[in-house]
C-alpha cells in the first residue's frame, strides 16, 4: 500500500502531496496524521523556507474528508476526528514558513478548508471549490465556518456554506480565495517558481510578517498594530535586515543567510 502522503524536498522547498487518488485524496485519520507529521518535519528543518501542498492525480486536490470513514463513526469518534482535522489546519496556518496550495482539481469540504489554512492558493483553471457538507446533513468541521468568512467576507461565505454550491477557480479568484489561476500543466511549475521567490526572502522577516498577518485576523486593529511593532522590531534585529539595508545603500543585490 502506498503512503497516504508523500514528502519531498527540493532545495529550500518542501513538496507535500496527498496521495490517495483512488479516493480523490479524501482526508481520513491516517492521512491527517501523515500531514501532521509532514508539518513537524518542516518545523524541524531550518533549511525549508517554503512549502507546497497538492494532490496526486488530475482530478482532485482534496475532495473533502473521507465520508465512508465518517459514516461509520460514533458521535464521540467524529468529535475526535474533527478536532484532529482542526489541529492540522492550525498547524499548517501557523508554520513559520509560507505555504502554497497548488489546487489541481476538486477542493471540497476539508480540501477547501486546507486551502484556506494556506498562505497562497494557486489553482488550475479546472479546479472546483466548495463546502458541500450541508448536503450530507453536517457543516464544515475543519475550520470552514471561521476561515471562509474571514477570507471572502460573511455574505459570500454564508451562501457557499448554506447552499453547498461549488464554484470555479475563476469565481474563487474573484472572491479573493485564489491568488492566481493557471493552466493545469503550469500549476506545479508556477507553484515551484513562487516558492522559490518566497524562499529567497529573509527568513526572519517572512516569519514575522506571517505571524503579524495571522494575529491581525484574531484581534482589533489597535492590538494588531501593537503586535506589528514588536514583529518589526524582531525583524530589525536580524542579520538579514542589516544585509538588506546595506545592500540597498550600496546598490547591489542582497545576500540573505536566513539569520
Amino acid at each position: 500500500m502506498s503512503d497516504p502522503v508523500v514528502f519531498e524536498r527540493d532545495a529550500a522547498t518542501a513538496l507535500i502531496t496527498v496521495n490517495r487518488p483512488q479516493a480523490l485524496n479524501a482526508l481520513n485519520a491516517e492521512t491527517i496524521a501523515a500531514l501532521l507529521d509532514c508539518c513537524r518535519r518542516v518545523r524541524a528543518d531550518d533549511g525549508v523556507r517554503a512549502v507546497i501542498v497538492t494532490g496526486a492525480g488530475e482530478r482532485a486536490f482534496i475532495a473533502g474528508a473521507d465520508v465512508a470513514a465518517m459514516a461509520a463513526m460514533t458521535a464521540l469518534e467524529v468529535r475526535a476526528f474533527v478536532q484532529r482535522g482542526q489541529a492540522l489546519m492550525r498547524e499548517i496556518e501557523q508554520l513559520p514558513v509560507p505555504v502554497i496550495a497548488a489546487v489541481n482539481g476538486f477542493a471540497l469540504g476539508g480540501g477547501m478548508e486546507l486551502a484556506l489554512a494556506c498562505d497562497v492558493v494557486l489553482a488550475a483553471d479546472t479546479a472546483k471549490f466548495g463546502q458541500p457538507e450541508i448536503n450530507l446533513g453536517i457543516i464544515p468541521g475543519f475550520g470552514g465556518t471561521q476561515r471562509l468568512p474571514r477570507r471572502v467576507g460573511p455574505t459570500a461565505a454564508r451562501w457557499l456554506i448554506y447552499s453547498g454550491e461549488m464554484m470555479s477557480a475563476e469565481e474563487a479568484r474573484a472572491l479573493g480565495l485564489v491568488y492566481r489561476v493557471v493552466a493545469p500543466a503550469e500549476l506545479l511549475p508556477q507553484a515551484k517558481q513562487m516558492a522559490g521567490v518566497l524562499a529567497s526572502k529573509p527568513r526572519v522577516a517572512l516569519q514575522q510578517a506571517k505571524a503579524a498577518i495571522n494575529m491581525g485576523a484574531e484581534v482589533s486593529l489597535e492590538s494588531g498594530c501593537r503586535y506589528e511593532t514588536e514583529a518589526f522590531t524582531v525583524a530589525f534585529g536580524s542579520e538579514d535586515r542589516a544585509e538588506g539595508m546595506r545592500a540597498f545603500l550600496e546598490k547591489r543585490p542582497a545576500v540573505f543567510k536566513g539569520r
